[in-house]
């Protein structure tokens, strides 16, 4: 990190958040997270095959600017330099992603070497700056031919994934301890199969809900295969991003779309993993759209595989509302209403509202209505418009306030009970934003896209000074 940058950013936020945060204790894992695609680049070297989002990129209109991954913070070459500006942060833990095309280009067959060699490099120099990794193995860039014989929807995608796990676990299971499978399957699902609004573009509300069973198959065969061969201390989760929604009124309509989006976002994908079923409720709405979860004998068994822990991503929190601006309870297709309503926050530069206390109760909910399942905040920040001095250097004041916020949300939670072990912010860099392309950023180090010069920003200084207070006492 470059010492020479102002001293600002050590500022802990109001007394009582920092009074919070303080509350953390010696053993919380603090870290930053990533993605593969977001910052690699590299698309076609060393083997690496095409991913759904490298075809998307490309489909008019479907990225903003016409942006692509295929440079992104070009992570791929300058990885020890990441690496080490994670060091300078003080975090002891690192989320990452792998790039399922870099290691098996076609989504099946054996491994490709070069590829996994990338991340027996970036293990390793993890490793020798006191860093441990945390690896993901799926973060949406499913190998093109795997889109091209059906994707997600196709229950042979489920098996493809497991193998695919087990070519990374062979090779990196002596170094890496804490293994998550999937990052936020309801996005692969809806935004990719149903909305079209995310790779791979699709717009099929069945074909979405079969991506969801075959994801979670996925991360139960993987998980099993993984856990019978683990000859060491090995931790297994999978990570879902979740809001805390609530009834706009207490009138039926509003909490019956209550019930209904948080059973699509949250109890489709928690029920199987913890108890086994599906949400009664969620199969009967899907019935009666005419859809169908296709589940076979023994699938339910293998999702319901026990996980160590579960990720929690967070970002912002809603109100439901049954009926429409006129008062309708039914659309025009003669389907419930379901329309978000504001909260009157301030919002970051996603029109995300800032809801902090929406994520103290978000954990204590999955604390009560899943009890025994560590939580660990594996992605929560925040875009604004960034606006850099002539140095380069960012003074993002409403950034170190989300994370003050959200940090003490974090503590308020683990007051009341809650078993939350970690949080990890997202995200080191800013990167490539997905369809907002590089448009907005998110990063506690500024990249400049035309020379990739990193800069750390005053939230990046405030990060690394709030980790050295709670792990000093002070």
């Amino acid at each position: 990190m470059d010492t020479s940058a102002p001293t600002v950013g050590t500022d802990t936020g109001t007394d009582t958040e920092a009074e919070l945060i303080a509350t953390l204790p010696p053993t919380f894992d603090w870290g930053v997270a990533t993605s593969a695609y977001q910052i690699e680049g590299a698309v076609t070297e060393d083997g690496r095959g095409p991913s759904i989002w490298d075809t998307y990129c490309r489909l008019p209109g479907a990225v903003d600017g016409g942006d692509t991954g295929d440079v992104a913070c070009d992570h791929y070459h300058r990885m020890p330099e990441d690496v080490a500006l994670m060091r300078q942060l003080g975090v002891n833990a690192y989320r990452f992603s792998v790039a399922w095309p870099r290691v098996q280009p076609g989504g099946r067959g054996p491994a490709n070497p070069a590829g996994l060699a990338f991340y027996d490099r970036l293990v390793d120099e993890l490793l020798a700056n006191g860093i441990d990794p945390w690896l993901t193995l799926y973060h949406w860039d499913l190998p093109q031919e795997l889109e091209d014989a059906g994707g997600w929807p196709v229950r042979d995608t489920a098996h493809r994934f497991a193998d695919y796990a087990m070519l990374v676990f062979d090779a990196l299971r002596d170094r890496v301890r804490h293994w998550t499978t999937l990052n936020e399957p309801w996005c692969s699902a809806m935004l990719g199969y149903h909305e079209g609004r995310q790779a791979p573009g699709r717009q099929d509300f069945p074909a979405s809900i079969a991506a969801v069973h075959h994801l979670l198959l996925g991360h139960g065969l993987a998980t099993q295969r993984m856990r019978a061969a683990a000859d060491g201390p090995a931790e297994f989760a999978i990570t879902l991003n979740m809001s805390q929604l609530t009834p706009a009124t207490d009138s039926e309509a509003d909490r019956a779309a209550t019930r209904r989006a948080d059973g699509l976002g949250v109890r489709i994908y928690l029920d199987p993993l913890v108890r086994g079923h599906y949400p009664a409720d969620v199969v009967e709405d899907l019935a009666l759209a005419g859809v169908r979860i296709p589940v076979r004998d023994g699938d339910l068994d293998v999702i319901a595989t026990p996980i160590d822990l579960l990720g929690v991503n967070y970002y912002f929190s809603s109100r439901c509302s049954g009926v429409d601006d006129q008062g309708r309870s039914t659309g025009p297709d003669g389907r419930p209403v379901h329309r978000d309503v504001r909260l009157g926050r301030p919002v970051t530069a996603m029109d995300w509202e800032i809801v902090p206390d929406g994520l103290t109760d978000l954990l204590i909910r999955l604390s009560h209505d899943y009890p025994g399942l560590p939580l660990v905040i594996t992605e929560n920040g925040a875009a604004f418009r960034d606006e850099p001095d002539e140095t380069g250097f960012v003074r993002d004041g409403d950034r170190v306030a989300y994370l003050a916020a959200h940090l003490a949300a974090v503590a308020r939670a683990r007051l009341a009970g809650a078993d939350v072990r970690g949080y990890f912010a997202w995200s080191l860099l800013d990167n490539f934003e997905w369809s907002y392309g590089y448009d907005k950023r998110f990063g506690l180090v500024r990249v400049d896209y035309d020379t990739q010069r990193r800069v750390p920003k005053q939230s990046a200084l405030w990060y690394r000074d709030t980790i050295n207070r709670v792990r000093q006492g002070a």
